[in-house]
């Protein structure tokens, strides 16, 4: 069944991102790329990586809507009313992509991949931060916190008087 929602899911991914360049407007593209996120964001938790996988559905969900947003303010043809098209330098951008394809495929069959050495490890998601952090994770999660918090306190700090001041008289004048 895992392998039957992994097809599923790749392809779906992959049609979504296709779509992307097919579509007249800017918010259907933005909302294929979404639904293309959270096919990899679907990917991500069927192989374990619970953490990846909730953080890409996460970060993309909130990325694409603030995305979508802005294409509906600044966009001249945010809804795709008037025809246009996703494509520039067709030509061009066929021959680099089909040159780039054939690299990465002659690639992955040419390359003599390594055996598995031990077992796969029992929390994938540990094992990742380690291989990335290393013994440094906990500070790094720390300072994480950290920023965070300087990032707050910086943004009350600037703003002294909060949106509901007692000298505003409500017409935005001071």
């Amino acid at each position: 069944m895992e392998a039957v929602a992994f097809w599923v899911l790749a392809v779906a991914a992959v049609g979504a991102g296709v779509t992307v360049f097919v579509v007249d407007s800017m918010a259907r593209a933005t909302f294929a790329l979404l639904a293309s996120f959270l096919c990899v964001g679907g990917e991500l938790l069927l192989i374990d990586l619970h953490y990846l996988g909730v953080l890409v559905v996460l970060m993309m969900i909130m990325e694409m809507l603030v995305m979508a947003v802005f294409m509906v303010m600044y966009m001249m043809n945010p809804g795709g009313l008037m025809p246009m098209t996703m494509l520039h330098n067709k030509r061009g951008a066929l021959g680099i992509s089909g040159a780039a394809f054939a690299a990465l495929a002659a690639g992955i069959l040419t390359v003599p991949w390594p055996e598995r050495a031990g077992r796969a490890p029992r929390d994938p998601t540990v094992a990742l931060g380690e291989a990335i952090m290393g013994p440094k994770m906990l500070v790094m999660m720390v300072i994480g916190v950290a920023i965070l918090a300087t990032m707050i306190a910086s943004v009350v700090l600037a703003a002294h008087r909060g949106r509901y001041d007692p000298r505003d008289d409500g017409d935005g004048a001071r």
